[in-house]
This record gives structure tokens, C-alpha cells and sequence, in this order.
């Protein structure tokens, strides 16, 4: 397993531990998205969108790794757990799946 792929392993672990009960679905950054478009729904997601991003700021628990796809992960994924049941979804103007596998496996 390449490094970036265990360090996106290790980001859902964490994300896992911190995030509310998923229910069995998880939102997850499309891998093939590019990063500038998952940063903006990243910055939507933490910003207007409700999410709450603590876990990924610097020195925090979810910070490592330290990539826009593991930051975009965890914040689409605490904005879908948290506002699905009110109409929120994993859309992210496409950069984003949603998946019925557990990231953190």
C-alpha cells in the first residue's frame, strides 16, 4: 500500500472516531476530483455549510494526513452525517461519493 493510500486510510480511522454514528453510509472526496475543486467544497462545507471542521485544523486529531482529499473527506462526511436527515447531501458539486463501506477498513 502506497503511503498517500495509508495516510487516507489513517484520515477515516480517525474520522470514524470523531464523526456522529453514519448509519452505514459515509461521504467521501471522489479520488479523481482535483484538489482545487475539493478545496472549495471543502471551504463550503466548513464555512456556510455547517460542518464542524475542528478535528482538521492544525495540531488537532484528524489534522494528519495533511492533504486537501483526507480535509475534504472528513469535512463532506461531518456535514452529511449532520444535516441528512434535514436535506443535506454528499454533492459537493461532484467531487464527492457517498459509500456503504467503511473508509476506516
Amino acid at each position: 500500500m502506497s503511503m498517500a493510500k495509508l495516510m487516507f486510510v489513517q484520515a477515516f480511522l480517525l474520522l470514524m472516531i470523531y464523526s456522529k454514528k453514519s448509519d452505514g453510509q459515509w461521504c467521501i472526496a471522489d479520488e479523481q476530483t482535483p484538489d482545487r475543486e475539493l478545496q472549495m467544497g471543502l471551504d463550503w462545507a466548513c464555512g456556510i455549510g455547517g460542518a464542524n471542521c475542528s478535528k482538521i485544523q492544525v495540531g488537532q486529531a484528524c489534522f494528519m494526513p495533511n492533504t486537501v482529499k483526507a480535509h475534504a473527506s472528513y469535512a463532506f462526511n461531518n456535514y452529511f452525517q449532520k444535516f441528512k436527515r434535514r436535506g443535506g447531501n454528499c454533492y459537493f458539486n461532484g467531487g464527492s461519493i457517498t459509500t456503504d463501506l467503511d473508509p476506516s477498513k
